[in-house]
């Protein structure tokens, strides 16, 4: 009995620990290439800073590098990657607070927003706009909008779009 149960666990270890290897060499090609580590500047009033040498919405934070394209956050240890996507509920409050003006290739659904203010992080099936209520917004307008919804206790939700 006590070998099965030994054995049951090894074999759960290693298939949990095969999913977590594989889940940790996920590369994602964002389309920005760089050689070296770009010249990076404090967003003022943000503990966030930006790349404004680089054509792309490249952000670093906390030792950790972001960009935002194409209506998702991509993380990297470093700043030539490797890229993985990030879960709208997992991108640090601090990097969707960065006013409009930061992004260095803004959506052009961005376009007449106020360049000081965050952008519009909007939940899907919202009728409104939200400044940072809850973390894990998407951008209203974003191919990606409708990752998210609000569940009947008020909260953000995640779900998979058919």
């Amino acid at each position: 009995m006590l070998r099965g149960s030994m054995l049951a666990g090894f074999v759960m270890a290693a298939v949990l620990g095969s999913a977590g290897l594989a889940q940790a060499q996920v590369n994602v090609d964002i389309g920005i290439h760089l050689g070296s580590p770009p010249p990076l500047v404090a967003v003022p009033e943000s503990p966030v800073m930006y790349a404004p040498s680089v054509n792309g919405n490249f952000f670093f934070y906390q030792g950790g590098y972001y960009v935002f394209r194409r209506g998702a956050w991509y993380m990297a240890p470093r700043h030539d990657g490797p890229w993985a996507v990030v879960a709208p509920e997992y991108v640090p409050r601090p990097l969707l607070s960065v006013p409009v003006r930061y992004y260095r290739v803004p959506p052009p659904e961005w376009k007449g927003w106020h360049a000081e203010a965050a952008p519009h992080w909007l939940p899907a099936n919202a009728s409104r706009p939200e400044r940072l209520s809850a973390p894990g917004l998407v951008p209203r307008g974003s191919k990606n909008e409708n990752l998210l919804n609000f569940s009947t206790e008020g909260e953000y939700s995640s779900h998979r779009i058919p």
